[in-house]
């Protein structure tokens, strides 16, 4: 289990094992069988470990802190993503290990958002209202009680065209940063 996330974390923040080496002090060969869950590190290893991956010893021992895995409601968090006019609150804990993301969207009438596209899965579910939705050529008509799950590597790209805001939860895969 520590070598499955200390691999993970190492792929999250884009670096090769080479790279984890260099930085650690500690060899590929060594990390890579503590990868594979086929050597157990010392303390003061998996503390460079740590170091090297910008994280505490105990994110590969322990559970995260309750204030990182629970989103209470009375503390929303917003995200602003340039100059959208449509509303995101994170949903999701903010934990360092989390692989997915999960976002309450509320849609102005009239937006039109650009054409998009990221690795990863995605998952719209519409709260309320009706929101038009491309997937490639694909053109898809969401109510309320609609979902669409697909791999956003295709296009996409979303229209309200009615007089109300519409609103989405959105869960996708990677997690934004």
């Amino acid at each position: 289990m520590i070598g499955a996330a200390i691999r993970q974390r190492r792929q999250r923040l884009g670096m090769t094992l080479k790279d984890l080496a260099g930085v650690s002090g500690l060899s590929v060969p060594f990390l890579s069988q503590v990868e594979r869950d086929q050597a157990m590190p010392s303390l003061v290893s998996l503390a460079q470990i740590a170091a090297a991956l910008d994280v505490e010893t105990g994110y590969f021992i322990g559970t995260p802190p309750p204030g990182q895995i629970v989103r209470r409601a009375e503390a929303p968090e917003h995200l602003h993503v340039g100059t959208s006019p449509v509303e995101y609150v994170r949903l999701s804990g903010s934990h360092a290990e989390r692989r997915m993301e999960a976002l309450y969207m509320t849609v102005p009438p009239g937006h039109a958002s650009p054409i998009s596209h990221r690795e990863g899965e995605g998952f719209w579910y519409v709260l309320e209202g009706t929101l038009d939705v491309w997937v490639g050529r694909e053109h898809f008509t969401l109510n309320a009680g609609d979902s669409t799950h697909f791999e956003q590597r295709h296009p996409y790209r979303m229209r309200n065209d009615g007089t109300a805001p519409v609103r989405v939860l959105w869960v996708g895969t990677p997690a934004l940063l």
